[in-house]
């Protein structure tokens, strides 16, 4: 009987383990197939679920930046540094390669030791739960044990569909290695500046270390922490085999270097990173992508060397010019009156009444301005720019509204004439603190003389006029529609004698724009009109009045940037785009942008006529500086123009391989220069184009076309060479245009 029962009670607990087994089967079965919550299919676990940073390349291969809610971008396994995985899987899986998604003995190991020494997760359960954490995220300890489960079976998943490269791969795509950056890609580009696959071992030990606590061990942060964390990932690394001993004591006691670049929306073209994601938006509606969550790979035109230079070109002259700005003025308030130069009345308190700061406290106050005002002026403590870097400082709103509006900006943009491609585009001093973006074709501002070369384009496209048709240098009247009589005349107020059309234009003389526009007869400004809106300036935007000829409308330095690709590129214009090609996140073409709008808007020989007039400015006119003061050789072109009041100065820059647009002044027009001598086109402007091009030639790379355009078969008897008449004297009186009324 005894026997019997024993064998009867085996029996039991057999049947009894066999009834467990079975019910942890069903229980997998039913997890499976999504009883206790959805499980991704076999069609997400090909294509896993997550956000992706929209990566913006230069025309030379750099990345620009990135748009991202998590800052992640995909790399392949061949992109990644050996070291990473040694260090990696010496850390975290030293099985990974053996076991099939579930490490039996770790599971074991925790289990006894009750996850005193960790969960025992391995690599692919980890990737697991980044990539499908999405469905049924746990709030509880018994769903985070369901949640735990579901990883097994995704890890187990994902390890019959994927190699054990590609998981490893998958997963250092998709870890979050700091608040800002998502993957190695990125944490190797934020903490170290360079690409994964150009790490040392001990770079790769910090950023695998940082993998147990973000923040606890984050090299920026926490720098004694990481070291610390460094060393334990580089000892796991020697006691498996993955690095030397010799090697581990060379590296443990040094410090972590890093070569920290903020990830966040600062960084090189930031100005045309906004202007671009504002398209994207756009693009990204009509075709059903996300521009922060799809990992795009937008392909621009931009040089990234280029747009270095024009960088640094604004900073180098924009804080040399805000001394003499402030030199000028001293104490006195720069915003004036055109009419009798006073100081413009209340012009920080309307400012101030344009500020949603001052609307939410009139809110509070029941409407009283008053009041608000008086708290604007109460001091706080703020941060605020300075050329020498941010500045923590106690200042109230209304203090600090006249310190920025005391403030000049500027706007570079760089086209290639052939191919219409933008190569660099600054579009203000500096983005944190000044947002507007003042080379976009809505930042428009008075052009000045910078416009006389579409009247003379005009005019000989029309008149059959040559640079050596001579007009006389005297005062010629306009009479208006409402009968109104304008007669524009030179700052100096000086006139007589006759110029050539090459030397009135190298000298920026109005009283020859002035009767050039006259010739053209009643309809001038219509004339003037239909060629300008034919070179890219945008329609119903400059008034039919015949002051247009010096300038007097406004527009913007990406539209005069336009214009201008007509008179080096044989008379073609071409509009300016800064886009090739938009990829999705696998490197399948989703659009590329083919030759841009064109249209021939003045012959061979004219355009070539008129890149010789636009040369002489620099050879002997008012761009002369360029020559001096900046070095700059090759054949170039240029046009000066200053506005009324020394509001705006502008510069125009040509080349056969490049059309350089630039802008200066304040962000409100009413703030002005103290004198007509610094605030001009010459000083204010051109430097910056001088200072990049003296860059851009001394890089051989670049090879800037600087090549006298070829003249055109059959050129006509027109020339430049226009004798006593067309001579300009050099030293003449710089370019300080009156406007007029």
């Amino acid at each position: 009987m005894a026997d019997s029962s024993g064998y009867f009670l085996i029996g039991k607990f057999w049947k009894f383990l066999m009834g467990i087994f079975l019910m942890i089967i069903v229980f997998f079965l039913l997890v499976n197939f999504g009883l206790f919550g959805d499980m991704p299919d076999i069609k997400e676990l090909e294509n896993p679920r997550s956000a992706q940073s929209s990566v913006v390349y230069s025309a030379d291969g750099e990345i620009l930046g990135t748009y991202f809610l998590e800052n992640r971008t995909n790399i392949k396994h061949d992109q990644i540094a050996q070291c990473v995985y040694d260090a990696l899987i010496a850390t975290e899986d030293i099985r990974f390669y053996d076991h099939s998604g579930i490490d039996a003995k770790g599971t074991a190991r925790a289990v006894i030791r009750m996850g005193r020494d960790g969960g025992a997760s391995t690599i692919t359960q980890q990737l697991a739960k980044n990539l499908f954490s999405i469905y049924n995220k746990p709030k509880m300890k018994i769903t985070r044990l369901m949640q735990k489960f579901k990883e097994w079976i995704i890890a187990i998943r994902l390890e019959r569909r994927f190699t054990k490269d590609e998981i490893i791969t998958m997963y250092l795509n998709t870890v979050p290695f700091s608040g800002m950056s998502w993957g190695i890609d990125a944490a190797s580009r934020e903490f170290f500046n360079k690409k994964p696959a150009e790490l040392k071992v001990e770079e790769a030990a910090v950023l695998i270390g940082m993998l147990k606590a973000t923040s606890l061990y984050n090299p920026r942060l926490n720098p004694e922490n990481s070291k610390e964390r460094r060393n334990v990932v580089l000892k796991q690394m020697v006691k498996y085999g993955k690095l030397d001993q010799g090697t581990y004591e060379s590296i443990r006691e040094k410090a972590v270097k890093l070569d920290y670049k903020r990830v966040d929306n600062e960084g090189p073209a930031i100005y045309f990173r906004d202007q671009l994601a504002e398209f994207m938006k756009e693009w990204c509606k009509k075709n059903g992508h996300n521009l922060y969550r799809s990992g795009l790979r937008i392909y621009t035109t931009l040089d990234s060397r280029m747009q270095k230079y024009a960088e640094n070109a604004v900073e180098q002259h924009m804080a040399d010019l805000q001394k003499q700005f402030y030199q000028t003025w001293g104490k006195d308030a720069p915003w004036r009156k055109i009419s009798d130069w006073t100081v413009i009345p209340d012009f920080i308190e309307n400012a101030l009444r344009r500020t949603e700061r001052y609307q939410s406290l009139k809110e509070k106050f029941n409407g009283d301005d008053k009041a608000a005002m008086a708290e604007l002026k109460k001091p706080i403590r703020m941060t605020i720019f300075t050329w020498k870097g941010e500045k923590d400082t106690t200042m109230s709103p209304y203090d600090s509204m006249k310190y920025i509006k005391k403030f000049l900006h500027a706007g570079f943009v760089a086209v290639e004439p052939e191919t219409g491609h933008v190569k660099a585009w600054v579009g203000g001093i500096n983005h944190k603190f000044f947002k507007y973006d003042h080379v976009n074709i809505h930042a428009r501002r008075q052009v000045g003389s910078t416009f006389k070369p579409i009247v003379y384009a005009t005019a000989m496209d029309i008149n059959k006029y040559s640079p050596c048709t001579v007009f006389p240098r005297e005062r010629t009247t306009f009479e208006g529609a409402n009968g109104e009589l304008w007669s524009p005349r030179n700052s100096d107020g000086k006139e007589g004698g006759e110029f050539t059309m090459a030397k009135g234009l190298a000298l920026s003389d109005n009283l020859i724009t002035a009767q050039i526009m006259k010739s053209l007869g009643d309809e001038a400004p219509q004339m003037v009109i239909k060629f300008a809106e034919r070179v890219g300036i945008e329609k119903n935007r400059i008034p039919p009045v015949p002051s247009i000829c010096l300038g007097t409308m406004e527009l913007s330095p990406f539209e005069m940037a336009s214009a201008y690709t007509a008179f080096v590129n044989k008379g073609l214009w071409i509009k300016p785009t800064y886009i090739t090609r938009i990829e999705d996140k696998n490197g399948n073409v989703l659009e590329e942008f083919g030759t841009p709008e064109h249209d021939q808007v003045l012959s061979e020989e004219k355009a070539y006529l008129m890149f010789n007039m636009l040369k002489g400015v620099v050879d002997f006119g008012t761009g002369s500086y360029l020559r001096g003061k900046y070095g700059i050789t090759g054949h170039i072109g240029g046009k000066t123009g200053t506005t009324q009041g020394s509001a705006d100065g502008w510069f125009m820059g040509v080349t056969k391989g490049l059309v350089c647009s630039v802008w200066v002044g304040a962000d409100d027009p009413s703030v002005r220069f103290r004198n007509g001598w610094i605030g001009q086109g010459a000083l204010m402007a051109l430097p910056i184009y001088g200072i990049f091009m003296k860059q851009a030639q001394a890089d051989k790379n670049l090879n800037i076309n600087t090549d006298m355009p070829e003249p055109p078969e059959n050129m006509s008897n027109m020339t430049m060479d226009c004798g006593e008449n067309g001579e300009a004297d050099r030293g003449g009186e710089l370019d300080v245009d009156e406007l007029g009324n």
